[in-house]
């Protein structure tokens, strides 16, 4: 009897064996659901790559995830014509993320602009002007800790002098006659950026402030809530004193708009990839809302969504909220949820990954200096803007 004739008969027998409810919903669609590659990996033996490990033995529940995380970010957000954004939130600088996976990020073209909490850019400065931050224990007497001078970021623990002279540098540099206007985020990070770089550069200590490798890269780094850090509290005592820096906030709103409008209009796509939630999150999401609820003008949303969360969406919290809830406000385009992928992985397990298997799988892309076309940018999204507003009018 022939091998088709026997699978065919076989069939048969399978069927009739089945309970009658199964039989009456016995369909052809059972070989899409099946159609996923078996798990069967191999032994491991301590020789494999980690780029092995996450295609081969990240097999289910939110090594998946990670899996597909990895794999949409290095095979279609790494694409030439992607513009992507990255939001950081949680204490990642602290503990050494802006240096081990920022950087390399930012270095290699993989990341084009941020949205940070601006306590990860103010951290992230310790280590640039000569600070030490360092392993501990999150069981330490926090009472005997403040008696000493210690500050505990869970198990990271530094002396409270790095604090003092952080902010004294901050205070010294925005003293300066350049930072006497108003400005975006964007431009006081760049500013501040060249500073750090410097001081770096004194010290002869390389690749450490994610701020001064994006002010050399020209990536623009924004601020959601530009008060809420000590970065923020140094620019209101300078204040106090009498000088005039100040922060707007309504143009970071406009540029980062503006940036997601232009990756559309000239025939690319926007993707965002979300360390954590929070305000950056909302930040770097409300974009699309930006330019088609308030603007009125013509877009579709994001179109790759990549998101590190350790937060729940039934909550009703902006950190958790899915993709598919992101469609219906506009900020990611439904014809592209099949690439969004949320990770429930705390993020400093999740980048370290990430980076280091899009390093592996991707070569370093042209870098796109959008903070220097920033003011072109506003200008055609200027230039959308009064188009919408015609056309509602007639």
């Amino acid at each position: 009897m022939a091998r088709t004739e026997r699978h065919k008969i076989h069939n048969r027998e399978a069927v009739a064996e089945m309970p009658e409810w199964m039989k009456e919903k016995h369909c052809p669609h059972k070989k899409k659901y099946m159609s996923g590659k078996r798990i069967q990996p191999k032994n491991l033996t301590g020789k494999e790559t980690l780029s092995y490990i996450i295609d081969e033995v990240f097999l289910a529940y939110n090594s998946a995830r990670l899996k597909e995380a990895c794999q949409l970010f290095a095979d279609r957000m790494l694409a030439a014509d992607v513009t992507i954004g990255m939001s950081i939130s949680g204490a990642l600088t602290p503990a050494g993320l802006g240096c081990s996976s920022i950087i390399p990020l930012i270095k290699a073209g993989f990341v084009d602009w941020i949205v940070s909490t601006g306590a990860n850019l103010y951290h992230d400065t310790h280590f640039a002007i000569g600070h030490s931050l360092h392993r501990g224990t999150p069981f330490n007497d926090d009472t005997k800790l403040r008696k000493e001078g210690i500050i505990r970021i869970y198990d990271i623990l530094f002396d409270y002098d790095v604090l003092l002279s952080t902010d004294k540098f901050f205070r010294n540099v925005i003293r300066l006659p350049e930072f006497q206007k108003e400005m975006g985020t964007a431009e006081l990070h760049y500013r501040l950026g060249k500073y750090v770089a410097e001081r770096e550069k004194a010290l002869k200590i390389k690749h450490s402030s994610l701020i001064a490798t994006a002010f050399r890269c020209g990536v623009p780094v924004y601020t959601s809530s530009p008060g809420d850090s000590s970065i923020g509290m140094n620019i209101a005592e300078v204040a106090l004193s009498g000088f005039r820096t100040r922060i707007d906030v309504l143009l970071d709103v406009n540029e980062t708009a503006a940036i997601v409008l232009d990756a559309k209009r000239t025939g690319g796509k926007s993707a965002v990839m979300i360390m954590g939630g929070g305000s950056p999150k909302n930040f770097i999401l409300q974009t699309e809302p930006q330019i088609q609820e308030v603007l009125g003008i013509d877009e579709k949303g994001h179109d790759y969504y990549l998101q590190v969360t350790d937060a729940r969406p039934d909550t009703g919290g902006l950190s958790g909220a899915t993709p598919g809830e992101a469609v219906t406000w506009g900020k990611v385009d439904p014809k592209r949820l099949p690439d969004a992928v949320v990770s429930y992985v705390d993020s400093t397990i999740a980048l370290p990954i990430l980076t280091s298997y899009a390093l592996h799988q991707a070569r370093p892309r042209p870098l796109k200096r959008l903070y220097e076309r920033r003011g072109e940018l506003v200008h055609n999204l200027q230039k959308e803007y009064r188009k919408s507003k015609l056309r509602k009018k007639q």
